[in-house]
């Protein structure tokens, strides 16, 4: 019996679930596969590379939603969503960011639509829906911390988590509770082994009158795919990127440098408390391999008697 990549929910010989496909449109009824290999897709994504405003080291690529057809379809304009084929050398990234994704939301971090869908060769696919755009056309006013910060693709490293909450006191509306998010986000990305969370990787979103923090993207545990990475983290807290402890982010970044009272992050640790219990077998329920089910797991345990949780 098949699973549906997009719900995760049995569909017996089918590839996806009807409620996985309405989760994408309530008005779609069938998906096909994509119309590209993961080779083939990742051949046009560096075909198209220059025509992209999404960089990243993973090959990436606009797509539209047909319903009509029931398909995605590659799109140089006015792309609503975001396709990631299988890297060629690193392995199971789509499983590994839906994963992780799927974990952040249990954590009440806000998300955009996300899941897979199958290529031509049956190889999964990532996507994820773009919220930069609304409507067919309109662009929704977005900028990342590296173009807060003035930096650029380059040095997207070179900066650190406390000049990040600078940026969110001078750009954010409420600069407190986006700051009780970013903390949010540092702890899950800690858990999670997520070590590539450059100035890129976060983002300010105007709406509804205000300026905050985006929903999250480009959430994955890139421990277990670079093995033997010593780095923890990529943007330095009090000049480390290794060897991080439960002081130096929940006291010193969380109580200290984001000014948050204790009873907001000890709300936040308990939402990770009674979180935590399901991660492993929301691990085992994904569509990683066996292998690395258990380098998550096995990395996971770790982080966590690190922060005490």
């Amino acid at each position: 019996m098949n699973r549906c990549p997009i719900s995760y929910e049995p569909c017996g010989d089918d590839l996806y679930s009807a409620r996985g496909m309405r989760l994408i449109s309530p008005s779609l009824k069938v998906l096909s596969l994509l119309k590209y290999s993961a080779e083939e897709l990742r051949n046009e994504a560096y075909l198209r590379a220059a025509k992209m405003s999404i960089q990243g080291v993973q090959p990436k690529l606009s797509a539209v939603l047909n319903i009509k057809m029931g398909c995605f379809d590659i799109a140089d304009k006015y792309g609503r969503y975001i396709l990631k084929p299988q890297h060629h050398i690193f392995a199971e990234l789509p499983q590994n960011e839906d994963l992780t994704m799927r974990l952040a939301a249990t954590t009440g971090i806000t998300l955009p639509l996300h899941g897979m869908v199958y290529s031509k060769d049956h190889t999964l696919t990532y996507f994820i829906k773009r919220f930069d755009r609304k409507g067919q056309k309109d662009k929704v006013a977005v900028e990342d911390f590296a173009q807060l910060a003035g930096m650029n693709r380059e040095t997207k490293y070179n900066y650190t988590m406390e000049k990040l909450v600078k940026l969110i006191d001078q750009y954010c509306t409420f600069p407190a509770i986006e700051k009780a998010r970013l903390f949010k986000l540092l702890i899950f990305n800690y858990l999670t082994g997520n070590e590539d969370m450059h100035l890129k990787n976060f983002s300010v979103i105007v709406q509804n009158g205000k300026t905050e923090l985006s929903p999250g993207y480009d959430l994955l545990n890139s421990t277990i795919v670079l093995q033997g990475n010593a780095e923890e983290i990529a943007l330095s807290i009090s000049g480390k990127k290794r060897n991080l402890n439960a002081d130096l982010l929940i006291n010193y970044f969380g109580k200290e440098r984001c000014s948050l009272p204790d009873k907001v992050i000890d709300n936040i640790l308990n939402t990770f408390i009674t979180q935590l219990p399901h991660w492993p077998q929301m691990i085992e329920n994904s569509f990683l391999s066996f292998e690395m089910q258990e380098k998550y797991k096995k990395l996971l345990e770790k982080r966590m008697k690190v922060l005490g949780l």
